[in-house]
């Protein structure tokens, strides 16, 4: 069975720049959750189709870790499918509106190990939510910074 979580938040900044700090390791690191490492397999990062990386939580001695691989990748679209403790789909979408871009973050996912799936039920969904949530607010800030940037 999966589970899905999704959210959207409205940034006052371009499609282009929203995607920059989906799509630059610099810039995600600056929103993601400061547990969270995503770090690319092989010697350059790239959100280029095909491309591979990994997540690593900062848990001291296990880093649980998943594998990703976009599947999807347009202009203000990129859809990564990992694998590990939970296997999905987490989809970045930017969607030009009057004001600036409405992003819209999908996260699709199963935990097929039925011990994680009830850990993960019983302690870390709310927390994950409220994250996403958070996430979404600490993307629109670097975004917005970054589109002050420009002008």
């Amino acid at each position: 069975m999966s589970s899905v979580f999704e959210h959207s938040i409205q940034i006052n900044a371009t499609a282009t720049v929203v995607e920059r700090c989906i799509t630059d390791l610099t810039l995600m690191h600056r929103w993601l959750n400061p547990v969270l490492r995503c770090e690319p397999v092989g010697e350059t990062w790239s959100s280029d189709n095909g491309s591979k990386s990994k997540f690593v939580i900062q848990i001291p001695i296990i880093k649980p870790t998943l594998n990703s691989t976009v599947v999807e990748r347009q202009p203000g679209l990129v859809v990564w499918e990992f694998d590990g403790f939970f296997i999905g789909r987490d989809r970045w979408e930017c969607q030009p509106v009057e004001k600036g871009t409405r992003l819209v973050n999908r996260f699709e996912f199963e935990i097929p190990n039925p011990i994680i799936s009830w850990g993960f039920k019983t302690f870390a969904e709310p927390w994950t939510k409220k994250d996403m949530q958070e996430q979404l607010q600490r993307l629109k800030r670097v975004a917005q910074e970054v589109q002050q940037g420009f002008r």
